[in-house]
Order: C-alpha cells, then structure tokens, then sequence
C-alpha cells in the first residue's frame, strides 16, 4: 500500500511519517533526497535535473515523476509527504500509481490555521545540537540560552511572516488537492484530526490504513 499525506506546514506530517516508516515498514520518499540520489549516482535523470538545477529553474513534473517511477521499483509501500503540491503533480502520480497498479490511501491532517500559527512561530531550535523548544509545549530558558550554552534561535521559515507566506502557498497550490483526492474514481481519502496529540494521530492513521491490531500495541 502507498500512502500520500495531505495537509498544510505545521500539522505534523513529517514527524508521522517517521513514525509510520518506522513502525510499519512503509519507505518514505522524498524528492529533494531522490533528486539528490540520481546526481550523485550520475543517472541520466539526475544529470537532467541537474541542469534545471544549475539554472535555477524548477525541475520538471515530468522528470520527478520519472525519478518517482524509477524509486517505487525498490519498495511495496511507499509515504509521499510533500509531493505531490500542485493538481498536476497529482495527475501524473495518480497516473502512475494506477498504472502500476498500486492502490494507495491519502490522509488528510486537518488542523486550523490559528495552531498552524501556535505551532510554528513558538518554536525555538539549538543550531548545534537539532533540539526543539516551544513557547506553550515546551517552554525555553527565559534567557533562551540552552543548557550547553547556545543561544536558542527561531528558522526564518518559523517567523509569523514567513508562516503567513507558507500558508497563503498551501491554500493556492496544494489544498485544491483536498478536492481532487475527494473523488471516489481515485484514492481513498481519509482524514484525521491533526490537533489530537502525537500517539492519538499515529493511532488515527494505522487504524485507517487497516493496522488496527498494531495501533493497539503503541
């Protein structure tokens, strides 16, 4: 089974697909990483896409999809997170998948915009060693210094304006998606409530891919 997950920045995506691949086997895919992989293997799709690259031009639907058929030869299930963004994107991987005779579920995380916000513009990093603070969640040192000495820094793309942007792209590129998957001829969409807590969602999710019983044991 392939899974494709659906929602806008800041619903949680990233960290239940590596609770998924961990748990159940399913491999995610990443285009940056498969992009990545082609150059460095010298293929001829990633020397394609290396030219778009050096240009700095977008690269083609066309030759992601390539690189995404190439990938799906290695692994039975697969977790598209962040692909695809845009209706045409999901054309085509719908296109393929259906030509490969590969079923897959999308699940939608469906989460308001005012915790979108929360979520993101609270958050504060360690540049040294990844750690993650939050305002609400897990609050920082007043002085936001960790306990290592490093002062605590907020990404630009976790800044309320940056935030603003990432959402106004969400709901102009990729939640038209929401209508496109909604279409019974195509994959089966199902939606979880993204606000639950993290064991809640990942509970959530396997109950609606059908692993019920290790849903259980989590």
């Amino acid at each position: 089974m392939d899974v494709i997950f659906l929602g806008p920045p800041g619903a949680g995506k990233g960290t239940q697909a590596q609770i998924l691949e961990k748990a159940y086997g399913l491999h995610q895919l990443s285009t940056g990483d498969m992009l990545r992989k082609n150059r460095h293997e010298g293929t001829e799709l990633g020397k394609i896409a290396q030219a778009y690259m050096d240009r700095g031009d977008l690269v083609p639907d066309d030759i992601i999809i390539a690189v995404v058929e190439k990938e799906l030869e290695n692994w039975t299930g697969a977790l598209f997170d962040g692909f695809p963004r845009t209706v045409p994107q999901a054309e085509a991987l719908d296109a393929l998948l259906h030509r490969k005779n590969r079923p897959y579920t999308v699940i939608l995380f469906d989460v308001g915009e005012d915790t979108i916000h929360e979520r993101l513009t609270g958050r504060w990093v360690n540049p040294k060693t990844g750690r993650v603070f939050h305002d609400r969640f897990s609050p920082p040192p007043d002085d936001r210094i960790d306990a290592d000495g490093t002062q605590l820094i907020q990404r630009e793309d976790d800044k309320p304006e940056a935030v603003r942007h990432r959402l106004e792209v969400y709901h102009r590129q990729t939640e038209p998606l929401i209508a496109y998957y909604a279409d019974a001829r195509r994959g089966r969409l199902v939606k979880v409530d993204a606000t639950k807590s993290v064991s809640e969602v990942s509970k959530d999710i396997a109950n609606a891919l059908g692993f019920r019983d290790m849903a259980a044991t989590q």
